[in-house]
């Protein structure tokens, strides 16, 4: 792993809690991680809530909701998408996803279209100006996860994005379907 001039946190308990240092006041030391040390879920959270954060606070989303990237993502990869299929990939609740697909079409970056054999159903596809807006977004998310891509070598970076879709698969999709 490159180094980016702060602390790296050792992995193993002892070696961490040797390595800790009090935490100062000033937020320059790490604080001590206690039970998280172990939890897979809060150390990608917190990597999460730190991206989620910076992408926020780019201006060229306006005021884009949490998640909206992402599932206008998913849809214009998958044209024709059903909602319930989407929420599932997503791993969003399908009432959270309703309130997110209505912002879309008010926006007019998105649009449902109901099935013919079964009318519950909903086809979701992504508009010319959706299609733009997903441009601009992109390029913030990149830009948005420049510095933590730089801290991985590529090789580095292949096998986490490799585990972390292992641990999706393995994990979480076949639940879903």
């Amino acid at each position: 792993m490159a180094s980016t001039g702060s602390q790296k946190r050792p992995a193993d308990k002892a070696t961490a809690k040797a390595a800790a240092k009090p935490a100062g006041g000033d937020g320059s030391e790490l604080l001590d991680l206690g039970v998280l040390n172990d939890l897979l879920g809060f150390r990608l959270r917190r990597i999460q809530n730190h991206l989620a954060r910076a992408f926020q606070d780019d201006p060229r989303h306006g005021d884009l909701k949490s998640g909206l990237f992402s599932i206008l993502a998913l849809i214009a990869a998958n044209s024709g998408v059903s909602q319930a299929r989407l929420a599932l990939e997503a791993g969003i609740d399908k009432t959270a996803l309703v309130a997110l697909l209505d912002y879309l079409e008010e926006e007019g970056w998105a649009v449902r279209v109901r099935a013919r054999d079964d009318r519950r159903k909903h086809s979701l596809h992504v508009t010319d100006k959706g299609a733009a807006a997903l441009e601009t977004l992109t390029t913030a998310a990149h830009d948005t996860e420049a510095k933590a891509r730089g801290a991985l070598t590529e090789k580095e970076l292949a096998q986490l994005l490799a585990i972390l879709d292992k641990l999706y698969a393995t994990c979480f999709r076949e639940e879903e379907l």
